[in-house]
């Protein structure tokens, strides 16, 4: 299992790639890149909602990064 924030990151490597190629395998970059971003809000909303689950300091990353408490 892997951080949300590391999610985020495989996502914006993928569309960095992305940048530099066209066609088909441009398009597999952008889709890999949507599935690393749905991945990571999943992780985030639930490291959230029990933060008891959370890899060192994932708890704490994700809310300082802003992302709404279960509480809102």
């Amino acid at each position: 299992m892997k951080k949300a924030s590391e999610y985020r990151k495989h996502a914006e490597e993928c569309r960095a790639l992305a940048k530099g190629v066209v066609g088909e395998q441009r398009d597999q970059l952008l889709e890999m890149a949507a599935t690393w971003d749905r991945l990571a809000a999943e992780r985030s909303e639930l490291i959230q909602r029990h933060p008891d689950l959370g890899l060192t300091g994932e708890h704490a990353e994700e809310t300082a990064a802003g992302k709404p408490s279960s509480t809102s």
